[in-house]
């Protein structure tokens, strides 16, 4: 069972799931404790969209919004229009003169998804792997093709090596 209930301390209205099972209950804005069993009960119903029905149009009456709210069939539609409204991000770094395929690139390579761009040290390491001898001249050579200059491949190969993520026995290299 669902019941819209709201607080006596800021006027809240929120949904409670099963009110006779939980002693109390905290509000959502103000975080006031309540005791379910002292909760005004605005709505009851086994089902959770009309319950949500129910808090919104009492949300519209309480601000003087019910001609609103009597035009909208149903909550869910208001959260489309939501979604469709203003515009989308690609939109906007665009007209903003941003490169929006270059923007979410770095944005995954950020947050660490899937990229065809790898770093570094991922070069190096998956170029020990990928060797048939991982010695050092092998493993630079094969991330110079990845586009890890010489220099910089033989730098990260001892810096990897130093933090423990390669070890080296014998002038050949593997991944720990």
């Amino acid at each position: 069972m669902y019941a819209v209930v709201g607080c006596n301390e800021c006027a809240n209205m929120w949904l409670l799931r099963d009110p006779e099972t939980s002693d109390t209950a905290q509000c959502s804005r103000c975080s006031k404790t309540h005791r379910t069993s002292k909760l005004k009960h605005f709505f009851e119903s086994e089902d959770r969209e009309a319950a949500r029905e129910a808090r919104a149009a009492l949300l519209a009456k309480k601000h003087g919004d019910s001609e609103a709210f009597a035009e909208v069939d149903h909550v869910a539609e208001l959260e489309r229009a939501v979604e469709e409204a203003g515009i989308d991000d690609r939109e906007y770094l665009e007209t903003s003169g941003i490169d929006a395929d270059a923007a979410f690139a770095a944005g995954a390579r950020a947050e660490g998804n899937d990229s065809p761009a790898r770093s570094r040290p991922e070069i190096i390491r998956d170029a020990v792997r990928a060797v048939d001898e991982p010695t050092e001249d092998a493993i630079v050579a094969d991330a110079v093709t990845h586009g890890v200059p010489a220099d910089a491949a033989r730098d990260l190969l001892a810096k990897l090596t130093r933090r423990g993520e390669l070890s080296e026995s014998g002038g050949r290299y593997r991944v720990v």
